[in-house]
């Protein structure tokens, strides 16, 4: 069984604090981001950053440390700055998927605290019910993004003593989980790569700005063709030239951070699996959420506790050798999702988890199009290459 993520000490959320420490330090301000942290949390700072007067923030989406360890050669400017004494492998938040990690990095906290639980979590229906909501995109219109992920973000604090900037795609720019997780500050939209490097340089004009520059062009090729396909590797090409370009025109005094929400493994077709078609898995249950390496049964308020176990049960003898398989009980001691939970959060998250470790990937077929079958990379579980991502330091004054 895995350990949960250490929050607070070397993982994805500590990033945005770590750097607005660094530019802080250098215009003799008070750090913005982790004003609200605990001692122990202040003290998980990321080490070893100098002060800079302006910082940029690469967030390669899919971008595992054991990839660029693998296919470094594709990317010797990101290789290079792995080597920096500054840089080092971070553990991302679980659930090792998007919505999840990026709110992470917006707000400093662990999913948790910020609610955001799974690609797809259960949220209350104006009926009274109950539903399961995909925490990318299409929020309906009555989950209002601000009281979903009510924590004030990173950049809301930053906005109040430098300019602070996001360089993405347009289409992003009043999506529900920008407006929850990563508000604030002004929204540059922008596609193609030479236009997001091109918009990143002019924003650094500014003498005391943050940029947060968003990548997700590694992480499409690699769910469509696979890590290991060639599209992949030329994606990652791309991203680094686009990095070298970046470095090569930057304003003296200058940080430049690279990081990622979560790393990826290819999932064979046969390991690809509709779990709805053994009636002994979903016995019980009302909904399915979370995503296809860690998925997350919600049971009907009303199924006795034994029938509970059997579920379990069932779901261990067949899945066990290829998943970890927890409760509620379970996790929570854990830790997997954060040390406490807040008000209203945990009943987001499932009464059980079932994080593969082996090389599946587990599907509701009633609730997901054929569509989703074809995916090849995949992420969401804690094994190393999904939860390990680089702090790549590739400029620094």
């Amino acid at each position: 069984m895995p350990a949960a993520p250490d929050y607070g000490r070397g993982t994805l959320n500590m990033v945005v604090p770590t750097i607005d420490a660094a530019l802080s330090a250098w215009h003799g301000v008070v750090p913005v981001c982790s004003a609200s942290f605990s001692e122990a949390n202040a003290a998980g700072l990321i080490p070893g950053l100098e002060p800079a007067r302006r910082a940029v923030m690469v967030m390669v989406d899919g971008l595992g440390s054991e990839l660029i360890e693998r296919y470094g050669g594709h990317a010797p400017v990101i290789r290079q700055a792995m080597k920096h004494e500054s840089s080092r492998t971070l553990s991302t938040v679980f659930p090792t998927t998007t919505a999840a990690a990026l709110t992470a990095m917006g707000t400093g906290l662990a999913p948790a605290e910020h609610g955001i639980v799974g690609y797809d979590a259960v949220a209350p229906d104006p009926a009274g019910g109950r539903r399961s909501v995909n925490q990318l995109g299409g929020w309906p219109e009555d989950l209002d993004p601000g009281q979903w992920q009510p924590n004030p973000t990173c950049f809301e604090r930053m906005e109040a003593v430098r300019r602070v900037v996001t360089v993405s795609r347009d289409k992003f720019e009043h999506s529900a989980l920008t407006r929850s997780s990563l508000r604030g500050g002004e929204f540059v939209g922008v596609t193609t790569p030479h236009a997001r490097v091109a918009a990143t340089l002019a924003e650094l004009k500014h003498k005391d700005v943050f940029v947060y520059l968003y990548w997700d062009d590694l992480d499409r090729a690699g769910h469509a063709y696979g890590v290991a396909s060639e599209k992949w590797r030329h994606e990652l090409e791309e991203l680094d030239a686009a990095m070298g370009r970046l470095i090569a025109k930057l304003p003296a005094d200058t940080l430049v951070v690279l990081t990622a929400d979560h790393g990826m493994v290819d999932i064979p077709r046969e390991g690809r699996i509709d779990y709805s078609q053994f009636p002994e898995l979903i016995d019980g249950v009302e909904l399915t959420a979370g995503e296809p390496r860690a998925v997350q049964l919600h049971f009907e308020q009303h199924t006795p506790q034994a029938q509970r176990d059997a579920v379990v049960a069932a779901w261990k003898e067949r899945f066990g050798a290829d998943a970890w398989i927890l409760t509620r009980e379970e996790y929570v001691e854990l830790g997997w999702f954060g040390a406490s939970f807040r008000d209203g959060v945990l009943e987001r998250a499932g009464d059980v988890v079932i994080a593969a470790h082996g090389p599946i990937a587990l599907y509701d077929g009633r609730r997901v199009s054929p569509h989703a079958f074809q995916m090849i990379g995949q992420h969401g579980s804690l094994t190393e290459a999904e939860r390990r991502i680089p702090f790549a330091v590739l400029a620094q004054p």
